[in-house]
C-alpha cells in the first residue's frame, strides 16, 4: 500500500504548496511575506490534494488499507508492475466487505460526477437538450463509466495510473508557474522603470543589483541528502554530537509518523536549516516565494537520487543505500536558484508579447463594454422620458374626470360610442344664463332701465317707448343692421305688389 500512501501524500504536497503559492498575489512584495511556522517545516495533513477526485481517491485507499491480502501483496509488488495494472487483479481476492464498500463508493463518485455534469448543463442554459451521461463520463478517466455500480480491477488500475499521471504533471505545471511568476516579477520591474526619469532608473538600477548581491552573500548550502547537510540537522536541530552520526537512527528520528518511511513532507523538513541560509522572510532582498520553490527542488533531486522503485517514499533499506554512496559522502557543490534563472531572454521576449496581446484584447473588451454601457444609458433616458410623458397624460385625465370638462378634440371617442357624462340628467339653467333667441342681441342696463320706465299701456297698445332713438331700438327677429359706410337702398311703394 506504499505507493498509494505515496501517491496521496505527493498530492497533499501539491495542494499545501500551491494553495500557498496562489495565495500570495503577483501585485504584493512577496519579500515581506513570512510564512507560518507550520508551513515552513511540514504542511497539514488535512489539506486537500487538489484534485478534483480528492475524497474518491483517500476512501479507496482507506478501504484497501483495511485488507490483509492486498496489503501483503502490495509490500511484495515492484513499483513497475503496479504502474502496468498487475497489483490491481488482486482486487478479486479482497474480503467482501471491503469489495462492497467499495462498491458504495464508486456508486457515490458518479452520483457526484452527474450531479456536476447536470450543473453545468443548467448554468449554460441547456435545460431542454437531453444528457449523454454515459458520453460526457469519459472525460473522467479514473473510473470505469461503463460500469457505474460496481468498482472492478479495471477501476483500480486507472485510479492509480490517472493519479500517477496527475502527479507527473504537477511537477511540470509547478515548474512553468513559478517560472511564470519570475517573468511576471521582472516585467513589473521594466515598467516601473519606464516610468522613472533617467536619475530615477539609475538609482533603481543600482539598488536592484545591490539587492542581488545581499541575496548572494550567504553561507555555503550543503547537497540536499549529503553526509554533511545531514549531520549539521543531527547537530542543530537534534543537538547531538557530529562525531556519533548514525544513518540508522537519524532516519527514525526523523521517521515523524513511525511508518518506516520517510515520505515527502518529512523529506522537505530536513532541508529548513539550508534555506536559512538563504532566505530570511524580514530581509528585502529575500523572496519567500523563491524559498519555497527551493525547498521543492531539493526535495525533487533527493526523490531522484533515493527513491529507486519510485513510489514517492524513501524506505529504511533505501536511505541506507543511498548513505553508502559516493555522491552521499562526496557530493558536489548546490547551486541554488539564484545561481539558475528560471528563464531565459526568450522566453522573456515571448512572454512580454503574450501580455501586449492580453492587454490589447482586454481593452478591446473595455471599450465594447463602454459601448453597450452608454447604449444602455440613452435606452434608460428614453424610457425615463416615456415614463414621464404618461405620467403626465394620467394625471391630465384625472384633472378631466374630477372637473368634468369635455375632453378636447384629440381625446375624444371616436364613432358612436357615447361619452361618460352624456345619458345623465342635466341641472337647469337659470333664465338669465339661457342663450338669447337668434338675432337678439343683448341690450345694455341702462338701456334695459329705461324700458322699464315706459308706462304700461305703451306697452300693451303696441306703441313705441317714448325717448329711445331708433338706432338703439332693437331690430325685429331676422333683422340685421347694416354697417354705417354700406350704401342705404330706399324703397320704392310703387314697385311694391
Amino acid at each position: 500500500m506504499y505507493y498509494l500512501k505515496g501517491l496521496l501524500t505527493s498530492c497533499l504536497m501539491l495542494a499545501s504548496v500551491m494553495s500557498w503559492v496562489k495565495a500570495v498575489p503577483i501585485s504584493i512584495d512577496k519579500t515581506k511575506v513570512k510564512l507560518p511556522e507550520e508551513t515552513i517545516k511540514e504542511p497539514p495533513q488535512s489539506v486537500d490534494t487538489g484534485l478534483h477526485y480528492d475524497r474518491y481517491l483517500r476512501e479507496v485507499i482507506d478501504f484497501l488499507e483495511k485488507d490483509q491480502h492486498f496489503r501483503e501483496k502490495l509490500h511484495n509488488t515492484d513499483m513497475e508492475d503496479i504502474k502496468q495494472g498487475k497489483l490491481a487483479k488482486e482486487l478479486d481476492f479482497v474480503s467482501h466487505h471491503v469489495r462492497t464498500k467499495l462498491d458504495e463508493l464508486k456508486r457515490q463518485e458518479v452520483s457526484r460526477l452527474r450531479t456536476l455534469i447536470k450543473a453545468k448543463q443548467d448554468i449554460e442554459g441547456g435545460n431542454d437538450i437531453a444528457v449523454d451521461h454515459q458520453a460526457l463520463l469519459k472525460q473522467f478517466e479514473y473510473l470505469n463509466h461503463m460500469n457505474p455500480l460496481t468498482f472492478e480491477v479495471e477501476d483500480l488500475d486507472k485510479l492509480i495510473k490517472s493519479a500517477t499521471k496527475d502527479l507527473e504533471n504537477y511537477d511540470k505545471e509547478r515548474h512553468e508557474e513559478f517560472k511564470r511568476y519570475e517573468m511576471m516579477k521582472e516585467h513589473e520591474r521594466r515598467e516601473h522603470l519606464k516610468t522613472l526619469d533617467e536619475e530615477g532608473r539609475r538609482k533603481e538600477e543600482e539598488h536592484y543589483e545591490e539587492m542581488k548581491k545581499k541575496h548572494a552573500d550567504h553561507p555555503k548550502v550543503n547537497h540536499p541528502g549529503s553526509k554533511d547537510q545531514l549531520k549539521e540537522v543531527w547537530e542543530e536541530a537534534d543537538g547531538l554530537d557530529p562525531e556519533d552520526f548514525d544513518p540508522k537512527t537519524f532516519f527514525n528520528l526523523h521517521d515523524t509518523n513511525g511508518d518506516g518511511f520517510f515520505d515527502e513532507q518529512e523529506l522537505e523538513a530536513l532541508f529548513t536549516k539550508e534555506l536559512e541560509k538563504i532566505y530570511d522572510p524580514t530581509n528585502e532582498e529575500d523572496d519567500m516565494v523563491e524559498m519555497e520553490e527551493e525547498r521543492l527542488r531539493m526535495r525533487e533531486h533527493v526523490m531522484n537520487e533515493v527513491d529507486s522503485n519510485k513510489d514517492r517514499l524513501v524506505s529504511l533499506e533505501e536511505f541506507l543505500v543511498a548513505t553508502n554512496k559516493k555522491e552521499f559522502l562526496e557530493p558536489d557543490s548546490w547551486e541554488s536558484l539564484e545561481q539558475n534563472q528560471a528563464y531565459t531572454e526568450e522566453e522573456m521576449r515571448e512572454f512580454e508579447e503574450q501580455l501586449a496581446r492580453q492587454e490589447k484584447d482586454l481593452n478591446l473588451k473595455a471599450a465594447d463594454l463602454h459601448k453597450q454601457r452608454e447604449d444602455l444609458e440613452r435606452q434608460q433616458e428614453q424610457l425615463n422620458a416615456q415614463k414621464v410623458e404618461l405620467q403626465q397624460a394620467a394625471e391630465h385625465m384625472e384633472r378631466l374626470k374630477t372637473q368634468k370638462v369635455p375632453p378636447p378634440p384629440e381625446m375624444q371617442l371616436e364613432g358612436n360610442a357615447v361619452p361618460e357624462s352624456l345619458g345623465h340628467e342635466q341641472p337647469p339653467v337659470p333664465p338669465e344664463h339661457q342663450p338669447l333667441p337668434p338675432g337678439h342681441q343683448d341690450i345694455p342696463p341702462e338701456q334695459q332701465q329705461q324700458q322699464h320706465d315706459v308706462p304700461q299701456n305703451q306697452q300693451d297698445l303696441g306703441q313705441e317707448p317714448q325717448n329711445i332713438p331708433k338706432e338703439n331700438q332693437p331690430l325685429p327677429p331676422g333683422h340685421n343692421s347694416l354697417p354705417h359706410d354700406s350704401p342705404q337702398m330706399t324703397l320704392d311703394l310703387n314697385n311694391v305688389p
